[in-house]
């Protein structure tokens, strides 16, 4: 999911220029989101190792079960940090400032779930940085279609990290972590559903506002349906049912991408 921004906001960028997506930069953007992805996980886990000993589902990864140290966690993340920096080099100068840019709410978003109920808000800006780096590969700056993106991408982000946190919301009670998950308790379902409303309407706007076209609109039909079928499953679901529709948003994610590229290779 950090890679989908990422595709669809290239996708996007060509689509307005009336030609497919950049393949050199979409390669770039699959290895940085795998090294960042990690990155991201790892400087997570290193922060949460205490509390992630007291859910049931996370007391088994390799920091809080004692399998590996703090050192060698923080080596695998700065050599993970340095393939993602050597991506970024890959690029113009607007687009490497924005990526360092980003460092900051990657920095402060493993903090947020002890002081907010809303700490997918933050994985939402951090997660959806690609939208804007898409984008600014190619223009080497910032446009409205990139920034409806980036908001569109925010929403969903926060739609389908509410469904994962779902799994966990009664051992976070327990150990104290905040979640959008246990703040609309028996909303979820509604909660879920209006910023999944609001990913659909942006992202529809982005498209328009790149100028639109029938493979475009065709992949954000299959995209908002999607959402759509997976909010119709929230109700109830058991920890097995919410981490497949979370899993499910990397299809969500491809289909509106290949929406986006398709306009621009055929439309």
């Amino acid at each position: 999911m950090l890679l989908a921004p990422c595709w669809q906001a290239a996708a996007l960028a060509g689509l307005a220029v009336h030609r497919g997506p950049d393949l050199r930069h979409l390669v770039l953007f699959l290895i940085g989101a795998i090294a960042m992805r990690g990155a991201g996980c790892t400087y997570n886990d290193i922060l949460d190792r205490d509390l992630d000993a007291g859910v049931a589902r996370t007391r088994g990864r390799p920091l809080p079960s004692g399998r590996v140290g703090a050192r060698a966690a923080a080596m695998f993340l700065a050599a993970q940090a340095l393939i993602g920096l050597a991506v970024l080099l890959c690029f113009n100068r607007f687009s490497i400032g924005l990526g360092i840019a980003s460092l900051l709410v990657v920095a402060v978003y493993p903090l947020m779930k002890r002081v907010t109920s809303w700490p997918q808000a933050a994985l939402g800006l951090a997660f959806s940085w690609g939208a804007l780096m898409g984008w600014s590969a190619r223009f080497g700056e910032l446009g409205l279609p990139a920034l409806l993106l980036y908001a569109a991408a925010f929403c969903w982000t926060i739609g389908y990290d509410t469904i994962y946190a779902l799994q966990d919301a009664r051992d976070d009670a327990i150990v104290g972590i905040k979640s959008t998950a246990r703040l609309f308790g028996r909303h979820a379902r509604l909660g879920i559903g209006a910023f999944y409303l609001a990913t659909a309407l942006l992202a529809q706007g982005a498209l328009l506002a790149a100028g639109g076209g029938l493979f475009a609109e065709l992949g954000w039909a299959a995209f908002a349906a999607h959402l759509a079928w997976q909010v119709s499953k929230v109700e109830g679901a058991s920890e097995a049912t919410a981490l497949t529709l979370f899993r499910s948003n990397r299809d969500a994610g491809l289909l509106l991408f290949l929406g986006f590229a398709l306009q621009g290779w055929f439309g």
